[in-house]
């Protein structure tokens, strides 16, 4: 067997590096302290400095780290950077770039970059210039510490870059650092979410599509371009769930080298006497808000329920789940009230006003027409999950054995009506529910059994596909339901029954499902998925050893 081959310097980009933005800032933020122990400051992440007039809470600047470094790449390259610790477990370095400078030379770069790969930028909009710019900018930074400290090829250095916005930085690397071994992560895949987006059938036609045609006709060109091209030349290429290797296979034209699977650590998580005190915590500012924003009192046996993640109202399954809290509502025999919280970040325009007040000042009852958000949305009756609820006729009354409280807002702590994170809130529940149809890996149905909350979700998400390919029952501490393009209502009604079913097992079932999460979560955790990454290193320094013995032959 082959000694595996193991880097000696790792340089890992992201957007989310520093940066929270959305599940891949726990992907690595949680993985970075199992990476830690193994590779001490010799890790260094690369984020981008996008928090430069207001303060980085994710970010420890620590000016002396790497003070002679950062004075030769500015002297160099032209390029500043910020060095500190990246505020998470295990502390790792991190290093924020101020890409900025680089848009007076985008097209130029644009042309080169076509040249060398054959990437086409002609068609960008939005997003792409920045995130363009700031990969350019990490291939930079890499090189610049490689000439600073000069280190060689027999070190084994790897440059892993995540999603398609940090792109460029492999492109930079492969023409100026070849014995740089390079690894390239998709998330999810550009067009692949577009189409899913769009409400076009993704998988009972993935074998049919394909992805520059489909990138045409999405106008999804420019970033399909660089994803798929990053996909096909670096020296190891990875995604996070086998349902997404298979989108890779047809849409990129590229399978996988390996599948690398997101872990989690469990240290968010309190433990002993601690869980129990903030899981009550929770319960309790739950219940306060849901009674001032209902304006009565909720049964003392409340099943409290969630969803959150970003506002994709199709792909996360939003639109869904509330359906099958209209079909909940209808079902006989329910046997407790039930309280679904939807914790999707809207657009907001702050906290309601008059609801705080009702908190702060301890009023019992709000005069007010809304009794379904916990935040004022800029427009009420053009936002999707207003208007379902709306469309499914839910009132949120007393006697309705299902209410329905969307929580519009960032939950960071300081969203002014909980004031509590995510995490803080999401131990009070008794129960999630995520049935997304477009879900690589799923870090929120994850998250809510590391709580040993069990949760419903589907067999379109890698997490999902993970736990079970079959689809499963509740009590077995993650539901799983099947899923296709057009089994929507379906799913809604299964849900509903399954809501039902948790919501009438007695105390010791209950206990049991919890149970049953919790170990679920277990084999989750980065301990056991690390080495997954470890083949990944050394698949890309293997392939850059046989590219570099090729190039010195030649």
């Amino acid at each position: 067997m082959a000694v595996a081959l193991k880097p000696e310097y790792i340089f890992e980009t992201s957007w989310e590096v520093c940066n929270m933005v959305g599940g891949i800032y726990t992907v690595l933020s949680t993985r970075a302290a199992t990476l830690q122990k193994q590779h001490k400051d010799n890790l260094i992440f690369i984020g981008p400095d996008v928090w430069i007039e207001k303060t980085n809470p994710y970010f420890e600047e620590n000016s002396e780290i790497f003070s002679d470094w950062k004075v030769f790449t500015e002297a160099n390259y032209n390029l500043k950077m910020r060095t500190g610790r990246w505020n998470i477990p295990g502390k790792p370095i991190a290093v924020l770039v101020d890409f900025m400078p680089l848009m007076a030379s985008k097209n130029k770069i644009y042309g080169e970059i076509w040249e060398q790969v054959g990437v086409s930028s002609m068609e960008a909009y939005g997003d792409y210039d920045e995130s363009s710019m700031f990969g350019y900018a990490t291939g930079i930074v890499i090189e610049s510490y490689y000439r600073f400290f000069r280190l060689t090829a027999e070190q084994n250095v790897i440059a892993h870059f995540n999603e398609w916005m940090t792109t460029f930085g492999a492109f930079y690397i492969q023409k100026n650092i070849p014995e740089i071994a390079t690894v390239f992560t998709t998330h999810a895949t550009s067009i692949g979410r577009s189409i899913a987006g769009n409400h076009k059938p993704l998988y009972d036609y993935l074998n049919e599509y394909n992805g520059d045609q489909m990138a045409h006709e999405l106008n999804m060109v420019s970033k399909h371009s660089t994803e798929k091209i990053a996909a096909h030349t670096v020296d190891c290429f990875t995604t996070v769930s086998d349902i997404t290797a298979c989108e890779c296979a047809q849409l990129l034209e590229k399978a996988p080298h390996i599948v690398t699977p997101n872990g989690f650590e469990d240290d968010f998580v309190p433990k002993n006497k601690k869980f129990n005190s903030t899981r009550e915590q929770a319960k309790a500012s739950l219940r306060e808000v849901a009674e001032t924003l209902l304006g009565y009192k909720l049964s003392d046996n409340a099943l409290f329920i969630s969803t959150a993640g970003r506002y994709e109202y199709k792909n996360k399954g939003i639109d869904t789940l509330i359906e099958s809290l209209k079909r909940l509502f209808e079902l006989s025999d329910l046997k407790k009230e039930v309280i679904a919280f939807i914790m999707v970040p809207a657009h907001i325009k702050g906290f309601r006003v008059d609801l705080a007040s009702a908190l702060k000042n301890k009023m019992t009852q709000m005069d007010s027409w809304n009794r379904f958000t916990t935040h004022e949305l800029h427009d009420y009756y053009n936002d999707n999950i207003m208007s379902a609820i709306h469309w499914f006729h839910l009132k949120n009354q007393q006697s309705d054995p299902v209410k329905i409280i969307f929580i519009p807002s960032y939950l960071n702590g300081s969203d002014g009506i909980f004031n509590k994170s995510y995490y803080d809130l999401l131990i009070g529940m008794d129960l999630t529910v995520f049935p997304s149809y477009y879900e690589p890996w799923g870090y929120t149905p994850l998250e809510s059994v590391a709580f040993g909350v069990p949760t419903i979700t589907t067999d379109l998400s890698g997490f999902g596909l993970w736990v079970s390919p079959k689809p499963q029952d509740i009590d077995s501490g993650v539901g799983i339901i099947h899923r296709s393009d057009y089994n929507s209502y379906i799913v809604a009604t299964q849900i509903a029954e399954m809501i039902k079913k948790f919501a009438n097992l007695n105390e010791n079932d209950v206990k049991n499902t919890h149970l049953k999460a919790s170990v679920i979560a277990e084999k989750a955790l980065w301990k056991h998925f690390i080495h997954y990454y470890e083949k990944a290193y050394h698949i890309a320094i293997s392939n850059k050893n046989k590219r570099i013995e090729k190039q010195d032959k030649s």
